[in-house]
């Protein structure tokens, strides 16, 4: 897809008469098929202003998104908020999507009321991003490679903190992140893929430990916004103590 009027989403191969036609997760995005509104029209709709508001907070303030959009550039992935961002309106399911073909990052205005739930989707999204800039993800046709990004981004993007735990009314003590990392990463590949819970859950699994213990490019769990801050001053004075050695 270029930056103008997007293209029709990538067709599935058919396996089968009788199997469904997989279409990628696009029918959560239903704005990715529509000729793009001109700025005037998107300017009359609160949804896409507080959006853009909250968006552009999150891009200037939010450790962890600031990291990420850092680790990007040095990656040779500068990102650009009118060019990779986009405010949508999408199915009540989600929250915000990746679209690789597009490089783009789709943010659903209708769904994301708040300013703490806007970060942790840009985030989460943006690890997808990086995902995608630094390695080979083969997003349409092999499961376990999507299956690592949403483990990483469920692991990384705070998702699965304690405050975000209690309020979902989920509770654990040893080993309950972990627990949060792998159902979100399930949960996520079967909102995206027409594929049964065995296979989402056979893809988390056999890639879990790997993809869990990938902390690029934080180099810990952020647990928390301090954590985060943190972690993006080491990333900072990464290429000063190597040229130190």
């Amino acid at each position: 897809m270029g930056e103008g009027e997007p293209d029709p989403p990538p067709v599935a191969e058919k396996k089968g008469t009788e199997e469904e036609e997989d279409d990628f997760g696009y029918r959560l995005f239903p704005d990715r098929n529509k000729k793009p509104q001109s700025f005037l029209v998107r300017s009359l709709f609160t949804f896409h202003n507080k959006c853009q508001l909250m968006l552009r907070l999150t891009l200037e303030t939010n450790p962890y998104a600031r990291l990420l959009l850092e680790a990007l550039k040095q990656s040779g992935c500068t990102v650009f908020n009118d060019r990779h961002f986009s405010c949508e309106n999408c199915d009540g399911c989600v929250s915000g999507g990746f679209d690789s073909a597009t490089s783009q990052i789709v943010l659903c205005q209708n769904n994301i009321r708040q300013q703490s739930h806007m970060n942790r989707v840009v985030t989460h999204e943006l690890i997808h991003a990086f995902d995608h800039c630094r390695a080979h993800v083969d997003w349409f046709k092999n499961v376990k490679h999507l299956a690592c990004s949403e483990i990483r981004a469920a692991n990384l993007s705070g998702d699965c903190t304690l405050m975000n735990e209690i309020a979902r009314f989920k509770f654990g003590l040893k080993g309950h992140h972990q627990t949060c990392v792998r159902d979100r990463a399930i949960r996520s590949i079967l909102a995206v893929r027409k594929v049964s819970k065995e296979t989402a859950e056979k893809a988390v699994d056999e890639v879990f430990d790997a993809c869990f213990n990938d902390l690029e490019p934080f180099g810990r769990i952020p647990h928390s916004k301090a954590d985060a801050r943190r972690a993006y001053k080491d990333f900072q004075n990464r290429d000063r103590y190597t040229a130190n050695l």
